[in-house]
């Protein structure tokens, strides 16, 4: 969600904030501001409204010399997008504070801060945190320990840092939920909310713990843990990239990210896969015996990683032979669990810093799982950090608010467990090394579908009236219609739901006229008679059909449907392969509407907040 970057060094160092913002700009965000102190220990603030670049352009004009600064893109949560509630927030016009999480006391400390003098010019959360330090500074000898005793009296999640204008060598770190990774470098010293802030200027980072609070200065980094005990992070080479300042010959990220799944996935099952089977090992060490006990899977994520997860559970209940659950992790982390016995929790995340994800996966560790198992796009994140074993996917960056590749990555992952786990219960051998083969085809056959594109993008046209749609799927493809669902409601502002097909008679069918479009995903599958028949169920009633359908599932075109040919692939990797149309459709869907594809409006990428 939001964005932190912070630099001492010296040289001046607005352009590095003001660049690390931009590589943010990903997460989504409505205001940006920057604050740097320069020799004279004099305080620059520059805020606005809107994109990073309006933030540049006014620096350009309001420039912002100095060593020291932090700089922040605000995802509004407590007060309306606007400059006055944008960051850095000030406090008697020295102490300067950035923010992400929520502050969930913020209401009682602001009445506390009130009694005391403190005047309140936002309506932000964060603004309490630059008048607290302050008040605790005033019987302190140093920041750092005005920072400790601050932090002790906020409740809820915060990744922050603190600076002094009349200190202009150094700022304080804080983390509590909120991730936050430092930067080495020589003779200076970086903080950020994400390492592809800092990519451009250092690929040495330590990533904070929950409690840390660090002091950080161009010649040294001290990291103190939650009890104020010196600590030593690891410190650790980086080999990320970062490709947002390119889109290539594409309009958008998201597009050039569709069409970059096929060698998403040829990374992601790039020597995994050896003699048509599943080394173990790809999930950590001692993984194998991990799994040869494991008699259930608990999958808990959000969103698109939620339906990756609804997807995986017909995979392992079906292939593997093991019971499944999944649920939402903001759900599952505030009721009473049952624990079975010799349970694997899977958790899956684009960003691993899901902030509901990572409360649920504690809580589920607390509870006595067996083993913890996360799937994830980000080496270091603080789901990696924390579970015991771990699938990379090897998307890349994904800087689409919309989630494509990593969705597919993530479903390659969920396979490649399912086919782990299956080699050690009783169930079809052979029908495991058929999914493993085709997922090593799938690459391929995804390069197919993508060929078919312009007759998609020609579909879209039809949804330029539109404000309401429908998604069907059967079986393994039901999690997908929900994704299709999701895609063309985020980025399109389309109303659009999703139903298993048999569901259609219990409710929905009350909803199908004319100008309520129906998308339908059907593979040539054990289930296609009965997808027939509910499709037969909205065409009697007037319904607007488009229908994916496998090339030999003898759907056929007519005034009242619409077939797009898919081409035939094995059932397993079925999943992935009808993703993408819907992708492509809710993308030219959105081109249409003359919506923001890459950053709709109020969501983002990282979600760091409950």
């Amino acid at each position: 969600m939001c964005g932190i970057v912070g630099a001492v060094a010296q040289r001046d160092v607005v352009d590095i904030l003001i660049e690390g913002l931009k590589r943010l700009e990903y997460r989504g965000y409505d205001s940006a501001g920057v604050a740097v102190v320069d020799s004279q220990n004099k305080l620059h603030r520059v805020r606005r409204l809107g994109k990073v670049q309006e933030l540049s352009d006014a620096v350009q004009n309001e420039p912002c010399p100095g060593g020291t600064g932090i700089a922040h893109t605000r995802w509004a949560t407590h007060g309306a997008p606007s400059e006055a509630n944008a960051h850095p927030h000030l406090s008697s016009d020295n102490i300067v504070v950035v923010h992400n999480g929520i502050i969930e006391n913020h209401e009682e400390l602001r009445g506390k801060l009130k009694t005391l003098g403190y005047v309140f010019t936002s309506q932000t959360d964060t603004e309490v945190i630059a008048h607290l330090v302050h008040h605790e500074f005033k019987s302190c000898d140093t920041l750092l320990s005005a920072v400790q005793l601050a932090t002790k009296q906020l409740d809820g999640a915060y990744g922050t840092v603190i600076m002094d204008a009349n200190d202009k060598d150094k700022f304080i770190v804080a983390r509590s939920g909120s991730p936050l990774v430092i930067g080495y470098g020589l003779g200076e010293h970086f903080i950020a909310s994400d390492i592809l802030a800092l990519l451009p200027v250092t690929r040495r980072f330590a990533y904070l713990e929950e409690g840390d609070v660090a002091e950080i200065t161009r010649q040294s980094v001290s990291i103190f843990d939650e009890n104020g005990n010196a600590v030593e992070r690891e410190i650790k080479e980086s080999d990320a990239t970062h490709d947002a300042g390119d889109k290539g010959e594409y309009r958008h990220y998201m597009l050039k990210e569709i069409y970059e799944q096929p060698i998403a996935i040829r990374n992601s099952l790039a020597g995994r896969i050896i003699d048509d089977s599943i080394d173990s090992d790809v999930f950590g060490n001692n993984a194998e015996e991990i799994f040869k006990s494991i008699e259930h899977v608990q999958i808990i994520a959000c969103g698109t990683s939620y339906h990756s997860g609804m997807v995986a559970r017909y995979w392992l209940e079906e292939f593997a032979g093991i019971s499944c659950n999944i649920e939402i992790a903001s759900e599952y982390r505030y009721r009473k669990i049952f624990v079975p016995k010799n349970g694997l929790i899977v958790t899956i995340s684009q960003s691993g810093e899901t902030a509901d994800t990572l409360a649920a996966l504690r809580k589920a560790k607390d509870l006595g799982f067996k083993a913890s198992l996360t799937i994830c796009n980000v080496p270091g994140s603080s789901l990696v950090r924390e579970s015991d074993l771990c699938f990379m996917t090897k998307a890349g960056a994904e800087i689409g608010v919309a989630s494509t590749k990593a969705f597919t990555t993530q479903l390659v992952g969920l396979m490649m467990l399912t086919i782990a786990l299956g080699k050690f219960n009783d169930v079809n051998q052979e029908k495991l090394k058929e999914h493993t083969q085709a997922l090593l085809t799938l690459p391929n056959k995804i390069d197919e579908v993508l060929a078919i594109a312009p007759r998609i993008e020609a579909l879209a046209e039809d949804f330029s009236d539109k404000n309401h749609s429908l998604f069907l799927g059967r079986g393994r493809q039901y999690p997908i219609a929900m994704e299709g669902a999701l895609k063309l409601k985020e980025i399109s502002y389309i109303h659009a739901e999703a139903y298993a097909a048999g569901e259609l008679k219990h409710g929905p069918l009350a909803l199908i006229d004319d100008d309520m479009p129906v998308i339908v995903v059907a593979p040539n599958n054990e289930l296609i008679e009965k997808l027939k028949s509910n499709v037969e169920e909205v065409r009697a009633r007037g319904g607007l059909m488009f229908v994916f359908a496998d090339v030999d599932s003898n759907f056929v075109s007519d005034e009242t449907m619409k077939v797009i040919d898919i081409p035939h692939c094995e059932i397993g990797i079925a999943p992935m392969i009808y993703t993408i149309p819907l992708q492509l459709l809710s993308y030219y869907v959105a081109i249409i509407k003359g919506t923001d594809v890459d950053q709709p409006r109020n969501l983002a990428k990282s979600v760091t907040v409950e």
